[in-house]
């Protein structure tokens, strides 16, 4: 499993490179985020692991994936994590509002939903 992490890490999307450059070096708040990170089973985005904070990133694959993402996510706030999930899209054309939303679930602040329908023009 670690060495599969280290794969992905190797080869992030353009949203995960895009996120996580903004993530990492304790840049939010001076919270250290990990990428590509193996919790259980499952090699999970981002991960805050002392606000116990997961960053999921969906792009138009997840889509086809409903089922086995809402399973993973609910297996992870079982194990005391809260998963929060954006779609690709909204890396690239909203990323101050994205970060804010990460900022708001670091501090405390008002939960946000999971992300709606595949938008219109996805990428992935």
């Amino acid at each position: 499993m670690n060495n599969f992490a280290k794969k992905l890490r190797k080869n992030m999307t353009d949203a995960e490179a895009l996120l996580w450059r903004y993530l990492r070096n304790r840049q939010i708040n001076n919270y250290k985020f990990r990428r590509q990170h193996p919790i259980g089973r499952y090699i999970i985005d981002f991960v805050c692991l002392e606000k116990k904070l997961i960053i999921e990133l969906d792009g138009g694959q997840h889509a086809d994936q409903i089922n086995y993402d809402e399973n993973r996510s609910r297996w992870l706030e079982g194990e005391g994590y809260k998963v929060i999930r954006f779609w690709n899209n909204d890396i690239f054309d909203h990323t101050e509002v994205v970060l804010q939303e990460i900022y708001d679930e670091l501090v405390g602040k008002t939960p946000h939903p999971h992300p709606g329908p595949l938008p219109q023009g996805e990428r992935v």
